[in-house]
């Protein structure tokens, strides 16, 4: 995964590593007059001297008003062709109470995958019918309990599913509304495992499989069949896939509309977002003006009336709104064949981001804590973990006189990073705080060594053995 390749993977003046590239950097972040970042109005040098570091950061302003811009944009698209559109929050990207909240709040629906992700929504007040339940193995437990509590509609991704999910809603007594999820074919441009819709994996069933299993859950009177679903990936920075998967769907939609109704159609989510200065997503307004024409548009041929589509965004949502924190610990020159390379280290790393080790990520990173004058130098951050793969971002330039102490700080990781945050080395998980109007709040407290050491039951139990060991005969 690492390079040895000395050019920056980011487009930044070399003599201005201070730089905060709009697009990347959650909107209105700005330095203030001593050069500190300022995130909603706070000051990253008090975030992290009050809550510590490392230290996840969202914006709640940017969060909300992403959500609230996706959604108008569908919305808008969606009317000008006469149908109406239903927009879920993906919240594997990250979820909590206050991101359910959040979300309910701009009139988003909410994406759950788990039965752990269904408890936080309930918990945080969210109606049922406003959820969809997603997963490729949906334990019966899993299933059982959406279908108890009235969750709006189960995406089914397995032949066995339909059983199993018209068995349960027979002895709740209810009719359950379900979507039928099917890969169309279409591979989206991205890393491979983020491509979900090719054949050779393991989310949802063949396309051409869709009309006979359509009608097979048509079959279970327990079962209301609202239309099917596809997601070709994540990370896609134009229509074209959307559109091209969206064709392919109708056909299949027609057929079974020669039936019966199909009223909805959801195309998933996967909407990029940029990362660095090189990435440079369409608008998302460009991108659902042309996914709903394309709709439109085939439905007018294949003579249907065009379904009330429906949209998961996670990442586009939540991606740019976040900042992690860290402190520097050492910062170590190394040669590289054509010159030098400096390896920052830094209080976090794969534990908190796992991204870039899993599939290469890329990332640009900032000195938080002051402006600098020195010369930009080729850099990459990485962590305190036991891998040579701990990497948190591959290559920055950063300010060559980036020390020990210096506060750094790691734009875009509002998404699916604190959702694949683990223990490795037994590292505590950060807190997660929301800013906002000048403001700061926990929203999600941060391990410490003694939740790590509360779960550890062989501890437990080796202090009952040394007691019994050391009690008289």
């Amino acid at each position: 995964m690492a390079s040895n390749d000395t050019r920056p993977s980011i487009s930044v003046a070399p003599d201005d590593p201070d730089a905060l590239a709009v697009g990347v950097w959650p909107a209105g972040s700005h330095r203030d007059a001593d050069g500190r970042l300022v995130i909603g109005g706070v000051d990253a040098t008090r975030l992290a001297e009050q809550f510590g570091t490392p230290l996840y950061v969202v914006d709640e302003s940017v969060v909300r008003e992403r959500a609230a811009r996706i959604r108008a944009a569908f919305e808008r698209a969606a009317a000008e062709v006469g149908t109406g559109v239903a927009v879920y929050y993906a919240g594997k990207a990250f979820l909590s109470g206050a991101m359910v909240r959040w979300m309910r709040g701009e009139g988003l629906s909410v994406d759950v995958c788990s039965g752990g992700e269904l408890a936080v929504a309930l918990a945080a007040g969210a109606e049922p019918g406003a959820l969809g339940f997603h997963g490729n193995n949906k334990s019966v437990a899993e299933i059982e309990r959406a279908v108890e509590v009235g969750v709006g509609t189960i995406v089914i991704d397995s032949e066995i599913e339909i059983e199993r999910v018209a068995d349960a809603a027979v002895r709740a007594g209810r009719i359950q509304r379900v979507r039928l999820r099917v890969n169309s074919g279409v591979h989206a441009s991205t890393h491979d495992f983020l491509a979900t819709s090719h054949e050779d994996q393991k989310f949802g069933l063949p396309l051409d499989r869709a009309v006979e299993l359509g009608e097979r859950i048509r079959s279970h009177a327990s079962l209301e069949f609202v239309g099917l679903h596809c997601h070709i990936g994540s990370q896609i920075f134009d229509a074209s896939g959307f559109a091209e998967s969206a064709e392919r769907l109708l056909a299949a939609h027609a057929e079974l509309s020669r039936t019966a109704p199909v009223p909805e159609l959801n195309l998933g989510g996967g909407f990029g977002i940029a990362y660095t200065e090189a990435d440079d997503p369409d608008p998302i307004e460009q991108i659902a003006d042309r996914i709903v024409g394309r709709v439109a548009e085939t439905c007018a041929r294949l003579g249907v009336p065009v379904p009330k589509l429906a949209f998961e965004p996670g990442r586009w949502i939540v991606g740019p709104a976040g900042v992690t924190l860290y402190t520097v610990g050492t910062v170590k020159p190394v040669p590289i064949e054509g010159g030098e390379r400096r390896y920052v280290s830094v209080d976090g790393g794969m534990s908190d981001n796992a991204r870039t080790a899993l599939y290469g990520a890329a990332y640009t990173a900032r000195v938080a804590s002051r402006r600098s004058d020195a010369p930009s130098a080729l850099s990459r951050v990485v962590g305190k973990h036991c891998e040579s793969g701990d990497i948190v971002v591959d290559r920055v330039l950063l300010p060559a006189d980036t020390a020990p102490g210096d506060l750094l700080a790691v734009a875009a990781t509002g998404a699916y990073c604190w959702s694949l945050a683990s223990n490795y080395n037994h590292v505590p998980r950060p807190a997660v705080v929301a800013v906002r109007d000048a403001r700061a709040r926990v929203i999600v407290r941060g391990e410490t060594i003694d939740d790590l050491l509360a779960r550890d039951a062989g501890l437990e139990a080796s202090a009952d053995a040394d007691r019994t060991e050391g009690a008289p005969a």
